[in-house]
């Protein structure tokens, strides 16, 4: 069994060493094949792993790193002036082939920037985007750029539909994934001119299961394996749709809490409360990845618990043994050698 092997950022995200170092040991015992490398202040770490009894061994190391970026930091003050920050030093050692992938719950935009500038982006790429999965009624739905290109070309959008098809077959496990595009209408005529360019090359493109426009609120019921859009639509889908899960489950709350009838009625009904909310928990869906870089970058949530973190250390298991960065660049050399 090959050995996989992953920088973890242990000092990023809101809660840092409190959440990546349980997550770190509870994804050992679950892939036997991983080693993981907890990159920050080793100090800090050492403490924090005596305090809780978990100990270094061939599978468990630490790398020191001298700094840490903030969340609020600005990406360019991180990339100038935090060279040895936690999130530096696991891309680093990504980019040395130390390791195969790199998480953290750090600064999104430093993170982006940083693995940008450290591991350049593979041959065909102009940009890299970040892809992730939401829940729906059919499985869940791959999503690209969730933010990291605000203003984009058509043929960015293109890039991405390649590099989120790569996604979807090889860590998904979705064969001949089915292809749509955001819009503000599935008419031909909705939309504006970089959405309808996008649509003339992806109609273009044999190797792509284009199946045409679709919009944001069929997201979690349409029959489709990635959605693609640019980083500002991305991105604002996303945070409403987090708004609306939190907006509703104040709501049923509320409800619920009204009468001394309606506090009763919430006991049998917390079966099916309970299961709704593990089918819609945002820690279950946690892991978003850098794609269109020659390594793999995760992103995890900076505010996730344990349970979201193991699971962006499995985002990064899957893209690492389905080799995802090289999937992604026969396909785009493929794509280039047919024009």
């Amino acid at each position: 069994m090959a050995t996989i092997t992953i920088a973890l950022d242990a000092m990023g995200g809101d809660q840092g060493l409190a959440v990546v170092v349980p997550a770190a040991a509870q994804a050992l015992t679950k892939s036997p094949e991983l080693r993981l490398i907890l990159v920050g202040d080793q100090t800090q770490i050492e403490a924090y792993m005596r305090r809780h009894s978990i100990t270094t061994n061939e599978r468990l190391q630490i790398h020191h790193a001298s700094e840490q970026v903030s969340m609020d930091e600005l990406p360019s003050h991180a990339l100038r002036n935090k060279k040895d920050s936690s999130m530096r030093v696991a891309i680093n050692l990504v980019s040395e082939g130390k390791a195969q992938a790199c998480v953290s719950a750090g600064n999104t935009g430093a993170l982006m920037v940083t693995a940008r500038f450290v591991l350049k982006t593979l041959p065909g790429i102009d940009r890299p985007a970040i892809s992730s999965v939401l829940p729906g009624v059919n499985g869940g739905v791959r999503v690209l750029d969730l933010g990291a290109n605000v203003d984009c070309k058509a043929e960015h959008l293109f890039q991405f539909a390649v590099m989120g098809s790569v996604l979807a077959e090889f860590v998904d496990g979705k064969a001949n994934p089915k292809i749509a595009l955001l819009n503000i209408g599935a008419e031909d005529m909705k939309g504006n001119e970089q959405v309808k360019q996008t649509a003339q090359l992806l109609s273009a493109a044999d190797f792509i299961n284009y199946i045409g426009y679709m919009e944001s609120d069929d997201i979690f019921f349409k029959d489709v394996d990635v959605v693609v859009c640019d980083g500002f639509v991305g991105n604002v889908a996303l945070k409403t749709m987090e708004g609306t899960a939190k907006v509703i489950a104040s709501f049923i709350k509320s409800a619920f809490e009204k009468t001394w009838l309606t506090r009763l009625m919430a006991i049998p009904a917390m079966q099916v409360l309970n299961a709704l909310k593990k089918e819609i928990d945002p820690s279950a869906y946690n892991g978003a990845s850098f794609v269109g870089l020659p390594g793999t970058v995760i992103k995890s949530h900076g505010g996730t618990n344990v349970l979201g973190f193991t699971n962006a250390i499995h985002e990064a298991v899957l893209a690492v043994k389905n080799d995802v960065p090289q999937q992604i660049r026969q396909r785009i050399a493929n794509l280039l050698q047919d024009k």
